[in-house]
């Protein structure tokens, strides 16, 4: 009798559900526009499959990265930050789902924990505080406006919950070669549509980037793209280093070659530079150096023999610009506007604004508008936050390097040795650009992140024979 009633109970709960789910959908079709309704369908699927296991969340998680539709949710009008707007995008929405799935997971398995034990936790709660103290006092003061202050501390903070959730979820290495796959699938995804739109606007940019009247005639970020790139071709190379199967090296292989052909398309200066540090990393740390020498000499030659005039253009344009549209000159050498105003960023940085509020700074979005990391994260939360954010960065790369060293997995050897590069890749491309607050770039790094944290415990996991190949499953 009671398993009657427990059957018929789950019969018409389901029922309900589905009714529950088909008047929604008709509301939604009737009451939003398509992109909207898009992503509020995606995100209802998402909490039902976030429901039944959360690891099915975190890879459309993923792919929802750099393919999901993004929209500028709040300008920053009146404020200093007017030229720019707060932009909400599909996996903005996924990440509060499944951290709050999450969070009921942990409460009705108490023996879960809410964070598992990382390198890193220590130095992002000091990190959080750090932002959260100094724009909390920044708005005590007026000099940050509460609203755009409060929405763009959190987006600080999201790029965590990214690390957390992977890091909470992930137990095995099928888990890492899965994910490693998902995320190069996404790389070429992107790759390929960012060289196609190049015919039209003269510079690859990721997909589905939004715009929004008053910001930004078209509100594209090729140089965050390249960003994003950057980190993605250390993670290529850093596996095709470490590969011993002919098939998966050949694949490796193309795909760091359209990768870096995009990165050449992006035209961004920045990504240029990066590419330095980037491959002299891989040169360092790995031992297969005459591949990497004679592959930096074929690189140079291509560059030499077959780069469009727009690239070599680009480069040269930073000190040859016509003088309308050259700002600065130190005797006879002068600037273009893009590069002047990172240089200017540094200047008021370090003369006007740090010299004001050395310790706080002057909190999340008080101080006026930087396309420049360190000299941002300087002046908005002072000498404590950039202490902690060097503490963070210091952190990571130290223990990507000593799993890197340690590893005896092709692929997990692989993976950190393509976050180490693309790391300190990120470094230098952080010089002229907010890299490390950008969303296109932070949740793929800190997915990347939390998987390199976390190998030792999945390398200790595997069986004691022998490893498997990097993309094969271990058989049993």
């Amino acid at each position: 009798m009671v398993g009657t009633w427990t059957g018929d109970f789950r019969a018409w709960s389901t029922l309900g559900v589905l009714l529950v789910l088909v008047a929604t959908a008709a509301y939604i079709i009737s009451e939003f526009t398509p992109t909207t309704g898009l992503v509020i369908g995606l995100s209802a699927l998402v909490i039902l499959a976030a429901m039944i296991n959360i690891d099915v969340a975190l890879y459309v998680l993923i792919f929802s990265m750099l393919l999901g539709p993004q929209v500028v949710a709040f300008e920053a009008a009146g404020t200093r930050l007017a030229s720019r707007g707060l932009t909400l995008r599909l996996d903005d929405l996924l990440l509060v789902v499944i951290g709050l799935l999450w969070l009921a997971r942990i409460a009705i398995y108490s023996d879960l924990g809410v964070f598992t034990k990382t390198p890193l936790n220590r130095q992002i709660a000091w990190y959080t505080f750090a932002c959260i103290l100094s724009t909390g006092v920044g708005m005590v003061f007026g000099r940050v406006e509460v609203l755009t202050g409060s929405l763009f501390t959190l987006k600080y903070i999201e790029y965590f919950l990214v690390y957390f959730l992977v890091a909470n979820n992930l137990k095995s290495r099928t888990q890492v070669r899965n994910y490693t796959v998902a995320l190069l699938v996404v790389c070429l995804i992107v790759s390929v549509i960012g060289i196609s739109a190049v015919p039209s606007m003269g510079r690859a940019s990721a997909p589905f980037e939004g715009a929004s009247e008053g910001i930004r005639a078209t509100n594209t970020e090729p140089n965050s793209f390249g960003g994003y790139l950057i980190l993605m071709l250390g993670l290529t190379l850093g596996l095709l280093l470490t590969q011993e199967s002919k098939k998966v090296k050949m694949a490796l292989f193309s795909l760091a070659v359209i990768v870096l052909i995009t990165i050449g398309a992006t035209l961004s200066r920045s990504s240029y530079l990066a590419l330095i540090p980037l491959y002299f990393s891989l040169l360092f740390f790995n031992k297969r150096r005459v591949g990497l020498l004679a592959g930096g000499l074929l690189l140079v030659a291509a560059f030499v023999l077959v780069s469009p005039t727009a690239v070599l253009d680009r480069i040269q344009f930073t000190y040859a610009a016509p003088k309308e549209e050259a700002l600065l000159v130190a005797g006879q050498f002068q600037i273009d506007t893009s590069t002047a105003a990172r240089l200017y960023s540094w200047e008021y940085a370090l003369t006007d604004g740090f010299p004001q509020h050395p310790i706080l700074g002057w909190g999340i979005t008080g101080f006026r508008f930087m396309d420049a990391q360190y000299p941002r994260t300087l002046v908005e939360i002072g000498t404590l936050g950039f202490a902690m954010f060097l503490w963070i960065v210091i952190t990571l790369f130290r223990f990507a390097k000593n799993h890197y060293q340690r590893a005896t997995d092709p692929l997990l050897k692989g993976v950190s040795l393509g976050f180490l590069a693309g790391h300190l890749a990120l470094l230098t491309h952080a010089i002229g650009a907010n890299s490390f607050i950008i969303v296109r770039i932070m949740e793929p790094y800190w997915f990347l992140a939390a998987i390199v944290m976390m190998l030792p415990q999945i390398e200790e996991a595997q069986p004691s024979a022998q490893a498997p190949p990097a993309f094969v499953g271990i058989r049993r």
